[in-house]
Formats: structure tokens, sequence, C-alpha cells
């Protein structure tokens, strides 16, 4: 007899059905178990406000962990980067699986770099912290472009340039490798011009914290170094008090010293949407080995970003 299909909660975005259905794959084969997805429509995804003035945190996750908590679904895959930081008691986090690549990239008209576009090109994303570092660069290198507010999904977003509305758009490279469309990119964004979003490229799946056989067979996704990236990122973003709409970027990344990992680099960055200032810091310790040493990264941080003035920015939001 055929063991009872696991049900997946998942966004019905065309990005999230392709994460959700890599994860799918991936559970299935871990627990011999077939997996079904189960679509749910978040108020993040029916909203047409621009994700600042809704808020951004948990617009697009609090529907799908309602599914988990009435037991109409058995677990959900998030992008990570859109979970609010503090995590509910009867919910856990039980894998997050290999990063995607985290960096931002655009697309451009004529294939053009950010250092090509054209005097008062007019740049094309939602996300504030994107804005901010994006204005900043510009500022910094004598450029003059204008960042444009903007929502929709990836066929929308890349359409404003292709219809011939805007000169270029911001996504994140992870999306587009999900949906096969990593070939449209024309500039990959150095993570030293526009810092990622913390948590960017990763999932999260996450289920009832009473399902330990699900909990067991999930924790086989896991990735131990993401998870301790991920974690220092988030810890940052807390400790800034801040949410998943603020114009905060955050990267940690390993460093290596012959053929091992030595340390891990932290670094973040929160800026005024115009650009005119930024606070940008780092900090390296050892690779955490714990979920508390890599909050402990990520407030360490976040406390000196706050002496350099880092409070009076986080209340920006785009327009």
């Amino acid at each position: 007899m055929t063991e009872k299909a696991l049900r997946l909660g998942t966004r019905r975005s065309k990005l999230a059905m392709a994460q959700s259905g890599q994860v799918a794959d991936a559970v299935s084969q871990v627990t011999g178990r077939p997996v079904e997805l189960v679509e749910i429509t978040t108020y993040g995804d029916v909203s047409r406000e621009h994700l600042a003035q809704i808020g951004g945190t948990g617009v697009f996750v609090a529907a799908l962990r309602e599914a988990l908590a009435r037991g109409e679904v058995d677990f959900a895959v998030h992008s990570l980067k859109d979970l609010p930081t503090t995590q509910p008691d009867e919910l856990v986090v039980a894998a997050i699986p290999v990063r995607e690549d985290p960096r931002d990239v655009m697309v451009t008209r004529d294939a053009l770099k950010l250092t090509d576009l054209p005097r008062g090109a007019r740049i094309g994303t939602g996300s504030p912290r994107r804005m901010a570092q994006l204005n900043a660069y510009a500022r910094s290198h004598g450029m003059d472009i204008e960042t444009v507010p903007i929502r929709g999904n990836v066929d929308t977003r890349i359409g404003y340039v292709h219809q011939g509305e805007l000169d270029a758009v911001v996504l994140a490279a992870a999306g587009l490798n999900r949906v096969g469309r990593s070939d449209e990119v024309t500039d990959f964004l150095s993570v030293d011009t526009v810092l990622p979003a913390p948590g960017q490229g990763a999932l999260a799946v996450e289920t009832t914290a009473d399902n330990a056989d699900l909990i067991a067979a999930l924790a086989e996704l896991d990735d131990p170094f993401t998870r301790a990236a991920v974690t220092a990122e988030r810890s940052l973003l807390a400790a800034l008090e801040a949410g998943c709409s603020a114009p905060v970027g955050a990267l940690a990344d390993l460093l290596t010293g012959g053929q091992t990992v030595k340390e891990m680099r932290l670094r973040g960055v929160v800026g005024s949407v115009d650009g005119a200032t930024l606070v940008q810091l780092s900090t390296t310790g050892p690779v955490p080995e714990t979920h508390e040493a890599a909050m402990a990264l990520g407030r360490e941080l976040a406390t000196e970003m706050l002496a350099q003035g880092a409070a009076g920015l986080m209340g920006e939001r785009a327009h």
C-alpha cells in the first residue's frame, strides 16, 4: 500500500512553486513518500501596495503558517528572507538547505552593465535596501540614476525593461536561477556594491514542533554552514529591530585557509533610501558551531552599527 502523501504548503507564484517543487523532490527521496503541493494565497500576493508600505515582514508567510497550525499542510517552504525574525514556539524551521547564489543581479536594456547605464537611467526595485545601496554607489561614482519602486513577479519586472518603461530592474540571482531565467541576467552586482537581504538565496522548510518524525526526516536536508550564516544575518536584523522591508543588507560568508574553513565574516549595511548616508561594517569570528554563537555574531555587529548611527536610518521607507 502506498504511503499517504505529505502535503507541502506553498505560495502560488511561479518562483515559489519552483522552489517548493525542488524541496518536494528532495523530501520524497529522503522519506520515500510522495509529496503534493498545496497552493496557498498570501496577503503579500494579493496586495498591490508596495512592500515597504504594508510592512513587508510576514506578509508572504502568515497564511502558510496558519495552514500549518490548522493541520491543512504538513510542512511549508518559505524564502528565508520573508520570515519574521521571531519564531513561533509551535513551529520549527526543520531544514535550511544549501543556499543558492545570494547576490542581486540586474536585467538591463541593451545588455548594459550598471556602470554603463546612461545619465538619468531609471532602475526598478521594490526594495529600500537596494535603493539605498544603488543610490549610494551612484553618488560615490558620479552617476545620475533614478530608483523607481515597483512590484510584481519576475515576468512583470523583466517586462518593464523589455517594454522600455525602465532601463533596468534589480532581482535576486537565486530567484532567476530557480525559474530557469538566469540567462537574462546582464550584470551580477558585487556584494561590495549591493549587500543582499539577510537570508537571501536560502529557503526555510517549516513544520509544527510536535511533528517529531517529519522534523527528523527534514533535518537530512539541512546545511549547517548555510544555517549558521543566515542565523547570524537574521540576528543582525533582529538586533537592529528592523523588518524585512527595512533598508538593511547582511551577508555572512566563510573564509578559508588552504583546504579548511577558518572563520566566518559577517557584513552589514543600513542606509537612507537616497543613498546619502550608509553605515557599513563587518566583523569576523570563528565559524559558529551553535545557534547561540551565530546569534551572538549578529548581535555584536548590530551593536557596532547602532553606535555608528544605524538606528536613525531604519525608519526609511520607499515612496
